[in-house]
């Protein structure tokens, strides 16, 4: 197909030779101009030699980083201005990059696919993947429908403003997304359907990955939007407060040190509040300047 933008293709990879083998081949020949980079993040098995019978670059680590490590190697060695992020696993379909980026060329600074029902690996999955929208679609107050979607077109120059955000493990999705609307930028979402991964096992564990996903919540609304996290519970203190101190006055005609340690909690944690959003603005004040840079 034919673009009027120079577009690579990212793909992380940890032990996906046989995936690659599959995908790699269809991507090619779907786009036969575009920079398509491997980042093989530290595998054991032979992901070179796979790069290397479809003719695309590989970039190793040498040992394994994470799944936002390899992004972040792939979009600083990306050389075009359009970049299409997906996973190795087989999961994400070549002939879906069409689509994305036909919906990237009206306009969007990021388009995703945002996967439909069937689509995850799990229902643990799904329903952790339904909160987390929920939640940072509430944040944002705009409709997200996958946050951890990992197929996705971005514009290069506005991926790379936050690079120094992104964590290095699996929550790169997420960090991602919500920077680009705190930015104010525009993101779309196009629906696809993704299989089972064709081989191989998910380097994703829940019990394991569970209290990251969690400590990745708190994380989205302390880092883009304070003020609904500690509002809420700042509101939560003080209703409690007084609740507990209307009833001990009229049951026992006095205030309470509880009362009391409910009333002064509030107050910490609204100004908490405000000092975080303030810190928060910190990350997009020169953002500007980056986008200008970066073109």
């Amino acid at each position: 197909m034919n673009h009027p933008a120079k577009i690579s293709v990212v793909i992380p990879a940890r032990n996906e030779a046989a995936n690659l083998r599959t995908i790699l081949p269809g991507l090619v020949a779907l786009l036969p101009d575009a920079e398509i980079l491997v980042i093989d993040d530290g595998s054991s098995d032979d992901t070179a030699a796979a790069c290397l019978e479809s003719r695309v670059k590989h970039l190793r680590h040498l040992y394994p980083k994470g799944n936002g490590a390899a992004i972040k190697t792939g979009a600083r060695a990306a050389c075009g201005d359009v970049i299409v992020f997906m996973d190795g696993d087989g999961q994400h379909k070549p002939e879906d990059v069409p689509v994305l980026l036909e919906k990237f060329m009206e306009g969007y600074d990021m388009v995703v696919g945002a996967r439909q029902a069937g689509s995850q690996a799990g229902l643990h999955r799904a329903a952790a993947n339904d909160i987390f929208s929920r939640f940072a679609s509430w944040m944002v107050a705009q409709p997200i429908a996958d946050l951890t979607s990992g197929f996705r077109v971005v514009r290069a120059s506005r991926f790379r403003q936050f690079l120094y955000l992104l964590p290095n493990g699996f929550s790169y999705p997420t960090t991602i997304t919500m920077s680009f609307f705190r930015a104010g930028y525009s993101v779309a979402y196009v629906p696809i359907h993704t299989p089972r991964r064709i081989s191989g096992t998910s380097h994703v564990h829940p019990m394991r990955d569970g209290l990251r996903f969690l400590l990745i919540i708190i994380r989205i609304g302390t880092l883009f939007s304070p003020q609904k996290l500690f509002l809420p519970i700042s509101a939560g203190f003080f209703l409690t407060g007084l609740s507990y101190y209307l009833y001990t006055y009229l049951t026992a005609g006095r205030f309470t040190n509880m009362s009391a340690l409910l009333f002064i909690s509030a107050v910490f944690t609204f100004l908490i509040g405000i000092v975080s959003e303030q810190i928060s603005a910190l990350h997009y004040k020169n953002i500007d300047t980056r986008d200008h840079e970066g073109e």
